[in-house]
């Protein structure tokens, strides 16, 4: 589908053929004021198809399919990111020129990425095309070829590209040692294949086919979009999706477990170094969800949110000790597990000094003499980025389609907000003495000769 209004003469003369999904009328400008102010996502199902949609008034959407195809559930190594590039590539219906042309003619957005649990091929138009990009991506995820030519000139070079890129990379190695030491398999799995890895032993067309065929499965997907009533986008998933195969081959991946351990790589290109902790899983994953994780990565923090001010965190001011060192705190949550990861860069000399003082921060939340202040400022901000994410488009599209995939619930922003309110301090106290008790995880890149072991800065492993 095509709307020849959105159109020139010149482009009517390019596509003379009449498209299948023409919408009954466009609304114009009227779309500006359509829609409402609620963050909320209302949810349902279409022709066996998770369908889910926040109606924020404004004039343009946001589509995705979800699927449950993560590195997390990979069969074998690189489909997940060999399937992602073969997002808007050649169909039964159209050549991936003609794809190209007729979005930038309706001026849309078209991209795909993946995350440890999903797959996400996405759109971004203008409101009132809502019925040609949800056709598009009905085709995109069942009417794919996968033809040799594609993956060995396109496909194929991509993710060599990828792999040299994450080799350079000393933060990514860190990250992706720290999920692999914590999980081994699962979430373990880095999210791009290491240059080490015998693509070729398992990475083709036909492979990379006959994953789509799960990962695209009805059970195995979720359409959710921004900027559209549920009404409409129940409508038209219900009309472009029937085509969509009912596997009864679902990909899964068993229940994620948390080890512990540590790993040391070697690199000349930069030193980073990362110690981690069982986390929460997602909001949407239901009762496991625990918010003082949340707000403990807060107070933990590392960076500032103002300006021209060391901010109240723990690591900000731990850092500033150590000139040559930065720290962030990230939760990594996923639908069954968590990782709490403190991530360090600069110098080898700096971080040997900034982690050994990060050990001893936890352990004076876990002692209790953190002052209430401090943790006052760090719900508030935990509460902030909880809000924030759930506010913004993309963040709180990706994890509502995740959570229907994973048998969870939408991304609901008001009840994150008042989890998030309900943590005490006793709470966050708990949490920081679990995770000394507990083994860590601790991954070191870069100057092995300076870099730290997990005993000498106190750890458990």
């Amino acid at each position: 589908m095509i709307s020849r209004s959105a159109i020139g003469r010149n482009a009517r003369l390019a596509f003379p053929r009449p498209c299948c999904a023409q919408p009954a009328n466009r609304r114009g400008l009227a779309a500006a004021v359509s829609g409402s102010t609620s963050f909320n996502y209302s949810s349902g199902e279409a022709s066996g198809v998770k369908v889910a949609s926040r109606d924020v008034a404004g004039p343009t959407t946001k589509l995705a399919v979800v699927a449950k195809a993560g590195t997390r559930y990979q069969t074998l190594p690189g489909l997940t990111t060999g399937l992602e590039q073969f997002a808007f590539k050649n169909t039964e219906k159209r050549s991936a020129l003609r794809i190209t042309r007729e979005a930038e003619l309706l001026g849309g957005q078209l991209t795909s990425y993946h995350t440890r649990e999903a797959l996400v091929i996405e759109a971004k138009f203008l409101r009132e095309d809502l019925p040609y990009f949800t056709e598009l991506l009905g085709e995109v995820i069942s009417q794919t070829k996968y033809t040799p030519h594609e993956y060995h000139e396109e496909v194929e070079h991509i993710i060599k590209l990828s792999q040299k890129k994450l080799l350079a990379d000393v933060a990514g190695l860190a990250i992706n040692s720290a999920h692999g030491v914590a999980f081994h398999r699962g979430l373990g799995t880095a999210l791009y294949p290491s240059s080490s890895t015998p693509l070729t032993k398992y990475l083709n067309e036909e492979s990379i086919k006959d994953f789509a065929s799960s990962a695209y499965g009805k059970a195995n997907i979720a359409v959710v979009a921004n900027g559209a009533s549920q009404e409409e986008l129940t409508k038209w998933v219900g009309e472009f999706f029937s085509q969509v195969p009912s596997t009864s081959a679902q990909l899964s991946s068993d229940a994620s477990k948390y080890y512990g351990g540590e790993e040391r790589i070697a690199h000349d290109g930069g030193n980073s170094m990362v110690i981690a902790f069982p986390g929460s899983s997602s909001f949407t994953s239901g009762g496991s969800y625990k918010p003082e994780i949340s707000v403990l990565a807060a107070l933990l923090g590392g960076q500032s949110s103002i300006k021209w001010s060391p901010g109240f965190s723990l690591l900000s001011k731990a850092a500033s000790s150590f000139p040559g060192a930065s720290a962030v705190t990230t939760h990594y949550a996923y639908s069954d597990a968590g990782l709490l990861a403190v991530q360090f860069s600069g110098s080898a000399k700096a971080i040997r000094g900034a982690t050994t003082e990060a050990v001893k921060a936890i352990k004076s939340i876990a002692d209790g003499t953190i002052s209430k202040e401090d943790i006052t400022k760090a719900i508030a901000l935990a509460k902030y980025r909880a809000l924030e994410e759930g506010q913004n488009i993309e963040s709180g599209l990706v994890s509502t389609g995740a959570g229907l995939v994973h048998g969870g619930k939408p991304f609901q922003i008001d009840e994150i907000g008042k989890s998030v309110e309900s943590v005490s301090a006793e709470k966050l106290k708990s949490a920081a003495k679990a995770l000394l008790d507990g083994k860590s995880t601790v991954s070191a890149v870069g100057d092995l000769y300076e870099l730290p072991f997990a005993e000498e800065i106190g750890l458990k492993i």
